[in-house]
């Protein structure tokens, strides 16, 4: 198999990668009837009554309040307020109506301007006037959206952590929510207690309908909005806001770890304590669209009351990989990509940034060098098999006159002609299998460069990273150099793949069509994943050259 070819196969490839979820959607899934079901406990929108139901504000059929006359007392008026708490890494706030989280400023990370620098001014996750993190009640015939309800509010130290707690009284039953920020791992340790509830009760937790785009490319970064769950005994599974007609619902049986609204680059987790109750189930729900962009959906997901008891943490915060798997619960998988093919390519996908990230920590290098020194690695590990391949490939080329003129003469006896073929692999030190031998080699970039790909799409550590002209890594080239070079690259190697050899029109022709090809499929690709691919072609230019090289000797037969 030609270099040529085995590249395109690789933009084949990558092309059915891309294009087939979109041909081919996942279809929803119909809800399951399982106790208990989420038809009777949420219905995707925040605040609605489930079915059969009665909406009530939390206040609603209360009785006056009595002094100890039995003289109607005034009324307590909780004013409205908001409380912030600083942390080394963020600042998040919350509100007292509702006991509500409505904000988080990541304060080590800037919000980006086209082509990748900085605009000034820090990251904000919540979108204006949205909440992140909402909760409802439900009890045996009602549902009751907390979002009405003002909560008294009082703030106080528990060692390093802040607390900030909430509690409101409501008919015939109270309710507390609580806070515990932990000081330096964008981490939220949250309880909610209800006293007054039956066993057969559960708190709602609705997950931010999107997120506030920080990135130079908007449009790009709402594309990679999604929901995500993980099962208890299964892998993540992610539900894209496209994926999603407005209106349209999916309902997700438990048990659950935890579920996840995400960004590109940021992310709201709600995780089960480890050894704790999970989540009966999770609802998401297609959000409204300003044209075909989808940047607004609705998730809610279901905790148990157990003696009036839920508690859960809640991660806000970048999706750093160190971070995210010092979590546990397989929470490194909450953005779970690869398509149909994620079994495959989500855990390559790791072991690549593991590796990253280890030569990052070793070298102390800019992830630009380190991905230029990745690819120089990779090609110099591969450098014995593509060896090995391109001789084979070169001995098949040698003996393509002789195998033509065996089948020319044996056309009409399929039974001479194997033998004849077998023949003359064996004077040639071959077997029918070295084609194959030849062109496996090569594939064994393939899962390096798909897991590349992925990457790119959502590492939080190449976001930013400025390199030689790049401005950021983790987007293309505002120049369209690199691109330009990985064609120019492609073209050579195909040019020093012929010398030696005589090539046929079509070999000719694709030594042109490919490069073109290379150049509109890497166009807009990020421009890391562009250095690494054409560090790559760099790196094989010298065994290219080998190679043509001792095709142009004579061959001596002992």
């Amino acid at each position: 198999m030609e270099p040529r070819r085995i590249v395109l196969a690789v933009v084949l490839m990558a092309a059915v990668l891309l294009v087939t979820p979109y041909l081919f959607p996942t279809p929803p899934q119909a809800p399951v009837a399982k106790k208990p079901t989420a038809d009777s406990l949420t219905t995707g929108v925040s605040g609605a009554t489930a079915p059969g139901a009665t909406a009530t504000t939390p206040a609603a059929g209360a009785a006056a309040p009595t002094d100890s006359a039995g003289a109607p007392a005034a009324p307590v008026v909780v004013p409205v307020d908001t409380a912030t708490v600083k942390t080394a890494v963020a600042d998040y706030r919350t509100t007292n109506r509702g006991a509500a989280l409505i904000g988080a400023s990541l304060t080590n990370y800037q919000a980006l301007s086209n082509g990748g620098r900085t605009r000034g001014g820090i990251v904000e996750l919540a979108l204006p006037n949205e909440r992140m993190l909402a909760f409802r009640l439900v009890v045996p015939g009602d549902t009751i959206d907390l979002g009405g309800q003002l909560f008294r509010s009082q703030q106080s130290q528990n060692g390093a952590n802040t607390v900030v707690r909430y509690d409101a009284d409501l008919p015939g039953k109270t309710v507390s929510i609580t806070y515990s920020f932990l000081p330096d791992s964008y981490r939220v340790n949250v309880a909610a207690a209800v006293s007054g509830v039956p066993e057969n009760s559960y708190v709602l937790v609705d997950l931010p309908p999107g997120f506030r785009s920080n990135e130079s490319d908007s449009t790009e970064d709402h594309s990679h909005l999604a929901y995500a769950y993980k099962p208890e005994l299964e892998g993540a599974e992610g539900i894209a806001f496209r994926s999603l007609d407005p209106g349209e619902r999916e309902i997700k049986a438990g048990p659950i770890t935890w579920g996840v609204a995400k960004s590109k680059y940021f992310i709201l987790g709600v995780l089960t304590p480890k050894g704790g109750t999970p989540f009966a189930e999770i609802t998401a729900t297609g959000g409204p669209r300003v044209g075909k962009t989808a940047t607004r959906g609705q998730a809610t997901l279901v905790a148990p009351l157990k003696a009036g008891n839920a508690a859960f943490e809640v991660y806000v915060g970048p999706q750093e990989f160190k971070r995210l798997l010092a979590l546990g619960r397989e929470f490194e998988t909450s953005n779970p990509y690869g398509g149909w093919i994620q079994g495959i390519v989500q855990p390559f996908a790791t072991m690549v940034i593991r590796l990253l990230l280890w030569m990052k920590a070793t070298l102390g290098l800019s992830y630009g060098w380190i991905l230029v020194i990745f690819g120089v690695a990779i090609r110099l590990l591969l450098w014995p098999l593509n060896q090995r391949a391109m001789r084979s490939q070169m001995a098949m080329q040698r003996i393509q006159p002789e195998m033509q003129a065996v089948q020319q003469r044996y056309k009409n006896d399929p039974q001479k002609l194997q033998q004849a073929m077998m023949q003359l692999y064996k004077d040639h030190g071959m077997s029918p299998f070295s084609s194959l031998s030849g062109c496996l080699p090569m594939l064994i970039p393939l899962p390096v460069f798909f897991a590349l790909f992925f990457v790119f799409q959502n590492t939080i550590e190449f976001r930013g990273v400025s390199f030689l002209w790049f401005p950021d890594i983790s987007v293309k080239d505002p120049y369209y150099v690199i691109p330009i070079l990985v064609a120019g690259t492609t073209m050579l190697m195909s040019w020093i793949g012929m010398r030696g050899m005589k090539a046929d029109a079509n070999q000719k022709t694709m030594m042109y069509v490919m490069p073109a090809v290379m150049l509109v499929f890497f166009f807009s690709m990020a421009s890391g994943l562009n250095l690494y691919y054409f560090i790559q072609n760099l790196a094989s230019l010298p065994q290219q050259w080998l190679i043509s090289q001792e095709r142009r000797k004579p061959i001596v037969r002992g």
